[in-house]
């Protein structure tokens, strides 16, 4: 208890250190347009208090009750993977699957149409759309091993492919979804020649490079990309080219349908879309490591000299990996394009791409259903926070919770990695076995590597 007085208070002082500046003290304007600053010593003591009752609690409660557990289960043989699966756990990729084709339908009964909106494409949408991202960047960094913190630039080639082609030759969404990854495969390629000899931080420093050029380069060619002023009016997507969602087309799906006129419904349909687009991503993802190709991957992943000395050609082996990664941030980006209907630079800074890592890690590298699982978490839990408005109560009404969105998400990051440092999902299948198929603990493989 000693121990844990002395952490605690120790974690205060850092936290006053900490957030002295930016939660402490507030810089506004005045009536007069001038800079002045204030104190808000009542917030700031919210926070080291937080700070140092938690680090109390972890040293002194938390931490001895999972050693105990640790040493309990270690004494009694128990493994750290059960092989025996309750009804849950054995069927939970079909009932999120169910749960997810219920979702918008849910909302619409409980919400109405017009209420619906914010829990379809607030929530349903943005969130499907960083797990295809992230699902994406899982085959780069997650199987090959190749540290990409560029990925956020295959997204934008995607959306500006889309409203460029869409804007000046008017083809369809059907016809530019395709297109759009193709495209963003061949910038996969490109970025992919000059990094085949880099490894780690040299890598990251590259791919960290080549998304800020992409961004610059959509700021600075102005006759192309209209710079920050971003393209606008691109066109929505077609039920196929069967219905449309334009008010005044003859063939309005709402109208044809009989259901009352809504943007709702142009919604719902981009959710089935985007839940297509993520279906296909796990598949292929799927298959894709099942197969010779997927195997030389993860070989790539654990060692590059012994992958090299099995005759594995590594060149092909990490361009692969780069262009189907990239090809899938492109079905993002014009999905996105056609989502928004405006593209502009500020939507695709480093940011994006430190974000989209960032849930690849948490979820568990190579992990499926954990990145989803983390996407949900993350992406879902910064959206909650436009929710709280309770908080004013509790931290004054000047409190705006979405501000602090990035301070709590660092704040997961660092618990997460401390309790499970392979991410929410630390065991995976091997793609090959012998006889009977089991579970790996990530006890069991390098660290990092999940």
């Amino acid at each position: 208890m000693a121990k844990a007085v002395k952490e605690g208070i120790f974690a205060g002082a850092i936290a006053f250190g900490m957030f002295l500046l930016y939660v402490g003290i507030e810089t506004y304007q005045d009536i007069d347009n001038r800079l002045v600053w204030r104190t808000r010593w009542g917030l700031l003591a919210i926070f080291v208090l937080v700070a140092a009752v938690g680090r109390f609690l972890t040293v002194g409660f938390i931490k001895p009750h999972i050693d105990r557990r640790k040493l309990a289960k270690a004494k009694s043989g128990v493994l750290e993977i059960s092989e025996d699966k309750g009804f849950f756990h054995k069927h939970f990729l079909k009932i999120a699957l169910i749960a997810l084709l219920l979702y918008p339908i849910g909302s619409v009964m409980l919400f109405g149409p017009q209420g619906s909106l914010k829990y379809v494409d607030n929530f349903g949408i943005q969130i499907l759309i960083y797990v295809m991202l992230a699902w994406g960047l899982n085959i780069v960094v997650g199987l090959a091993g190749l540290l990409d913190l560029g990925y956020v630039a295959f997204y934008a080639v995607g959306a500006y492919s889309y409203a460029l082609l869409s804007a000046n030759f008017g083809l369809s969404f059907w016809i530019l979804l395709p297109l759009a990854g193709i495209l963003a495969a061949m910038w996969g390629i490109i970025l992919g020649f000059p990094v085949l000899r880099l490894r780690g931080d040299y890598l990251a420093i590259v791919t960290l490079a080549f998304g800020e050029i992409i961004r610059l380069v959509l700021i600075n060619w102005t006759d192309v990309t209209q710079g920050t002023f971003g393209i606008s009016g691109i066109a929505k997507a077609s039920v196929f080219g069967i219905w449309s969602f334009d008010v005044g087309s003859p063939n309005y799906f709402p109208r044809a349908m009989g259901l009352a006129t809504s943007s709702a419904w142009y919604k719902i349909f981009l959710f089935y879309v985007i839940l297509a687009l993520c279906l296909v991503t796990a598949y292929v993802t799927i298959r894709l490591r099942r197969m010779p190709i997927g195997r030389a991957w993860e070989a790539l992943r654990e060692d590059e000299i012994a992958c090299r000395s099995l005759g594995i050609n590594t060149v092909a082996t990490k361009l692969t990996a780069f262009a189907t990664g990239a090809m899938f941030g492109g079905f993002a980006g014009s999905f996105f394009a056609t989502r928004q209907g405006f593209v502009s630079p500020e939507s695709f800074v480093f940011l994006e791409s430190a974000v989209i890592l960032a849930i690849v890690v948490l979820g568990g590298m190579g992990s499926l259903t954990g990145i989803a699982i983390a996407a949900v978490v993350m992406v879902g839990g910064t959206e909650l926070l436009r929710e709280m408005e309770f908080l004013k109560l509790i931290f004054g009404p000047d409190f705006t919770p979405e501000l602090y969105r990035m301070l709590l998400f660092g704040l997961a990051m660092i618990i997460v990695m401390l309790f499970k440092p392979r991410g929410f999902v630390g065991s995976r299948e091997p793609t090959a076995f012998l006889r009977e198929r089991k579970a790996v603990s990530g006890s069991f493989t390098k660290e990092g590597h999940g």
